[in-house]
């Protein structure tokens, strides 16, 4: 159910392994939520800049289902930020600004379940995977 979308600066494309960072990203965040089914991540390359200059800069958003606390939003953004600075190596000698936000996702989100969800995307309640001629 988790969505993440990793927004990076388009200089850092090749520098980190992207693969290896979602697997990571993925475990650690159905783990740490609570959430039930699969990890959904968007990586978009992109230009960016810090204050008036182009830098390095990488933003990790986690969508969840509403009803997390504050403090586990928190502790999984540390987490998240902690996971995200240990595959990036440093750029031309200066570090890569980096930032995660955990939020809800809107009352109105819909899902369209695949053949690998586990959980009802509105409600998080596990439920067997659908078998062909299901829907």
């Amino acid at each position: 159910m988790p969505h993440i979308t990793i927004d990076y600066s388009s200089q850092l494309d090749g520098a980190f392994d992207r693969e290896t960072l979602v697997k990571e990203l993925h475990t650690t965040v159905v783990t740490d939520s609570g959430s039930i089914g699969v990890c959904k991540t968007f990586l978009r390359p992109a230009e960016a800049y810090v204050g008036d200059g182009r830098a390095p800069f990488v933003h990790v958003d986690v969508g969840l289902l509403p009803g997390r606390s504050e403090a586990l939003k928190a502790r999984l953004a540390e987490t998240v930020l902690t996971i995200l600075r240990g595959h990036l190596p440093p750029e031309s000698g200066q570090d890569v600004v980096c930032s995660v936000e955990v939020r809800d996702l809107a009352a109105s989100y819909r899902l369209t379940p695949g053949a690998r969800a586990t959980g009802d995307p509105h409600t998080g309640v596990a439920r067997p995977a659908p078998t062909l001629g299901a829907w």
